[in-house]
């Protein structure tokens, strides 16, 4: 193409096969410490996968995962890549409440700029837990902790997340908070239609992803935000024992063909850390500088 693309925020919520929602009821979060741990490797492939093509992008990292991979955050940040929080153990964030929230939030953070050894500013809520009805308190306990931004709404409608009534572009739910920035979405039929990666590009259509990306970018001329997780690329991964037949469909399916169907995206539009593509967006909300 000869026109300048639009860039778009390319992340990667790093976690491992694990640390899943769709596994929370099978494998308890004492049994992690146990299990084979393939967020290393899985993560290490993206980034030589980012690095053959040019692309920069966002980690919203647990902190538990980086207290036990140290090299690999030092890796990230090395790429040249945003290092930013996914909080520390994947905790529901309407389910710990504000002041566990506080305490994740503020661990996450220390335990990644320790290791990484630059700020990290931005945050990711496990399974988009952030919503304006259940967690409305969010935003500005992100900013008192010193955060900058979080993406953390996914504008869609979903048995166990999402949004559908949030706005689709970033925007600010409270005055003294960070400002919020959603994973992107295609407006159709009355309804949101999920454009931003995940078990969704897994399971539609690429064309679906794609016609959704292009309109962001061509028709709204906006930005738009994808992510996946490490898992995703890996179809070696182990099977959880006792899962349900609706939670392995939604995890196993597609992980064959997710890398290829990846480089695909990386090549189709222009790509670029969240940090850097919101750049604009992204202010110091009031109570950053106390806490940072």
């Amino acid at each position: 193409m000869s026109e300048e693309r639009i860039r778009n925020a390319m992340t990667v919520d790093v976690e491992d096969w694990f640390q899943v929602q769709n596994f929370a009821g099978v494998i308890p979060r004492t049994a992690w410490d146990g299990l084979e741990r393939r967020v290393e490797a899985n993560t290490d492939r993206i980034l030589q996968d980012f690095a053959d093509a040019g692309v920069l992008a966002t980690f919203f990292t647990l902190g538990w995962v980086a207290e036990r991979h140290a090299a690999l955050v030092r890796r990230i940040v090395a790429g040249g890549h945003e290092l930013a929080s996914h909080g520390y153990g994947h905790e529901l964030v309407h389910a710990i409440g504000m002041a566990g929230f506080r305490e994740d939030i503020r661990r996450a953070r220390l335990v990644l700029e320790d290791t990484g050894g630059v700020p990290v500013r931005g945050y990711r809520a496990p399974t988009f837990s952030v919503s304006a009805a259940r967690t409305p308190w969010a935003h500005r306990i992100l900013a008192e902790e010193g955060y900058h931004y979080s993406s953390s709404t996914f504008p869609v409608r979903h048995d166990r997340y999402g949004e559908p009534g949030a706005p689709r572009h970033p925007h600010r739910r409270d005055a003294e908070g960070v400002p919020e920035i959603p994973l992107s979405t295609l407006p159709a039929f009355g309804r949101n239609l999920p454009c931003a990666g995940g078990g969704w590009f897994r399971l539609l259509p690429y064309g679906v992803t794609h016609a959704g990306l292009n309109r962001v970018n061509r028709v709204e001329g906006r930005p738009g935000v994808f992510y996946f997780h490490p898992w995703e690329i890996d179809p070696a991964q182990p099977r959880a024992e006792g899962a349900g037949r609706l939670a392995r469909f939604r995890h196993y399916t597609g992980l064959g063909s997710m890398r290829r169907r990846l480089a695909r995206l990386l090549t189709d539009f222009a790509w670029g850390r969240m940090d850097e593509v919101f750049a604009d967006a992204i202010a110091p909300a009031q109570g950053c500088a106390a806490a940072a």
